[in-house]
């Protein structure tokens, strides 16, 4: 399956953006998903997450400010990013399953 991450951007401190992450076959409630940032210097992030079906799981840093979503009808998995921050820039990686995307570059100013 491969993925096409989009929606990354320069955006101002306390605004919005959505990543979506388009898979060119069909997923299903039943495939894990995800968001990875990789910002310079630092650890990779789970930024949210979706197993199963089940309820998502999000990193304490976003946790009120960000929503993962999947759409299985369109192959999609988005993530609503609200209230964003300078330390939220980074580089922004989705997984469907097994599956990468390629990464969208998020970058906030303050």
């Amino acid at each position: 399956v491969q993925l096409q991450a989009s929606g990354g951007g320069l955006v101002q401190a306390g605004g919005s953006l959505r990543l979506s992450c388009a898979a060119s076959k069909r997923i299903t409630v039943t495939n894990r998903v995800g968001w990875y940032r990789q910002a310079p210097g630092e650890n990779r992030l789970l930024v949210a997450s979706m197993m199963r079906g089940g309820d998502p799981n999000y990193a304490a840093s976003v946790k009120g400010r960000f929503t993962i979503s999947r759409s299985v009808a369109e192959n999609t998995v988005s993530l609503q990013m609200n209230s964003l921050k300078p330390e939220d820039t980074g580089r922004y990686y989705c997984y469907i399953g097994q599956s990468w995307g390629q990464g969208t570059q998020v970058t906030v100013s303050s």
